[in-house]
């Protein structure tokens, strides 16, 4: 009788590699999908959901970054501070001029688990406002997410 075994990857096999985005024309959750896949590994055969399989991801231009329809002066983003009155919200188009990287991280960090893991996957993603980085040395491959 032969016994057949699943194959699950030990820490040690997994190798995370760097991954640059440009986000200058996208549509931000379409790019916060194809972003949080990379994050999680699902687009390697060796996933696996219970381990950090992931890669890093930077995303450049995120100033750049596009919404459809009547967002841009209608979508807010809402936070508490768990005091009575400290309910706060925030448009779209006054967090895109302030702090632009926060856009991208909400959006993606949302599509993430909400566990441990899924925090510690969310640390990956390197969000800059402009075209410049710091993370050069690391020579990331360019990810298309335009399909």
């Amino acid at each position: 009788m032969t016994s057949q075994k699943t194959w699950t990857p030990k820490a040690a096999d997994v190798q995370h590699r760097w991954f640059i985005v440009d986000a200058e024309g996208q549509t931000l959750g379409r790019l916060a999908s194809q972003v949080a896949a990379v994050l999680r590994g699902k687009n390697k055969p060796t996933y696996t959901p219970h381990m950090d399989m992931g890669d890093y991801v930077i995303v450049i231009n995120a100033s750049k970054i596009r919404v459809t329809g009547a967002k841009e002066a209608q979508k807010h983003y809402y936070r508490h501070s768990g005091y009575p009155g400290g309910f706060r919200s925030t448009v779209y188009a006054d967090l895109l001029a302030k702090h632009p990287e926060r856009i991208i991280e909400k959006a993606v960090r949302g599509m993430l688990p909400h566990t441990d893991l899924g925090r510690k996957q969310g640390l990956k993603l390197k969000v800059f406002a402009g075209a410049e980085h710091p993370h050069v040395a690391q020579k990331p491959m360019t990810l298309d997410v335009s399909a």
